[in-house]
């Protein structure tokens, strides 16, 4: 098979990565428009290139492109493991893709000490020539997971998949002990998200504020705008969040009876 036949094949793959990026962080922004604690912290996406599709068909003796799993891959990264759970149920509660396989490698965790969690999904693309279904693999794991398991893949490519023992044994290690740590995280979660949600209250009323008062230096307010400056400053540094939310909306009656001055004297 010719190179422009196989780019004819795996096109659909690379459309049905591009569109479940998508998908997937559109769930993360809906939660963070509500204010909530998303379980989507990031999404990353590829298509196999037609070198590797190759070479891993003839490492598993395959002798069709059904029988490779990943040719489409997403990956999900999350804070913590009870987030990887939820998104695993939201996926399967969805109309647009279909679950036809999981594995648990967190509760049933490899030898080598990889954990993550697995679904190989059926996905339907539609192209000019009509919808054809692909099978893509979404692999949910924690940031902690993620590190591990992507100095892992360089060293299994350095090593051509044969690890040396003692190296394997420290990398083991090094698993447990990235676990070991999204455990710790997990006992403390709701104070992180908490922690977390104040943050991005606190950044959101600055923002607001300080586009208000930037405004009345737009109106030739220079007593008023560094005389807020300075009110902004010292309440973002007590962590004030009810007093920058205050300061808004004095600014907000400051700058609606500018504006009407200003209509009345054009007038």
């Amino acid at each position: 098979m010719d190179y422009e036949a196989w780019k004819n094949i795996i096109s659909p793959y690379s459309y049905a990565v591009e569109e479940l990026k998508i998908k997937f962080k559109n769930i993360r922004k809906e939660y963070l428009d509500k204010g909530e604690h998303s379980p989507i912290e990031f999404v990353m996406g590829r298509t196999k290139q037609i070198s590797s599709i190759m070479a891993k068909m003839k490492r598993l003796d395959a002798e069709k492109l059904e029988d490779i799993e990943d040719i489409a891959g997403i990956r999900i990264m999350c804070q913590f493991v009870e987030d990887i759970y939820l998104i695993k149920d939201i996926i399967k509660q969805r109309e647009d893709m279909r679950v036809i396989l999981e594995k648990d490698y967190i509760k049933n965790v490899k030898d080598s000490g990889y954990r993550s969690y697995h679904l190989i999904i059926m996905y339907p693309v539609h192209t000019i020539e009509g919808q054809i279904e692909v099978m893509c693999e979404i692999q949910i794991r924690t940031l902690a997971m993620n590190f591990w398991a992507t100095i892992e893949h360089s060293l299994k490519y350095k090593y051509d998949h044969y690890i040396p023992e003692e190296l394997a044994k420290r990398l083991k290690r090094s698993a447990d002990a990235a676990f070991s740590l999204d455990q710790e995280m997990g006992v403390i979660r709701e104070e992180i998200i908490k922690a977390q949600e104040l943050f991005t209250e606190k950044e959101n009323a600055i923002s607001d504020v300080y586009s208000r008062i930037y405004k009345l230096r737009e109106f030739g307010d220079n007593e008023r705008y560094f005389q807020y400056r300075s009110i902004l400053n010292q309440r973002a540094a007590l962590n004030d969040i009810k007093g920058l939310i205050d300061l808004k909306y004095e600014l907000d009656k400051i700058l609606k009876t500018k504006k009407l001055k200003t209509l009345t004297t054009e007038d």
